[in-house]
C-alpha cells in the first residue's frame, strides 16, 4: 500500500491517506484513497487538456485599419 498526505475533510486537517486493495488492479496508482484516521474514502481524478486551447488566442482589433 501506499501512502500519502492529504487534507481530510472529515478530520478538518492533513492526515495520511493510503492506497487500499484494489480490486481493479491499479496497484499503487490506484485512485481511491482512505483517510487512515477516520477512514473517509477519497477518489483522486487527473484531468488533461491539451495546451493550445489554454493559450490566448490573439485577434485583431475590429478599430484597427490597415493603411
Amino acid at each position: 500500500m501506499s501512502e500519502r498526505e492529504l487534507y481530510c475533510d472529515a478530520c478538518e486537517g492533513v492526515r495520511p491517506f493510503e492506497t487500499p486493495p484494489c480490486a481493479d488492479g491499479h496497484g499503487p496508482d490506484c485512485p481511491e484513497l482512505v483517510c487512515t484516521g477516520c477512514g473517509t474514502a477519497m477518489l483522486v481524478a487527473t484531468v488533461a487538456v491539451r495546451a493550445s486551447r489554454l493559450a490566448p488566442q490573439r485577434r485583431r482589433s475590429p478599430h484597427r485599419h490597415a493603411a
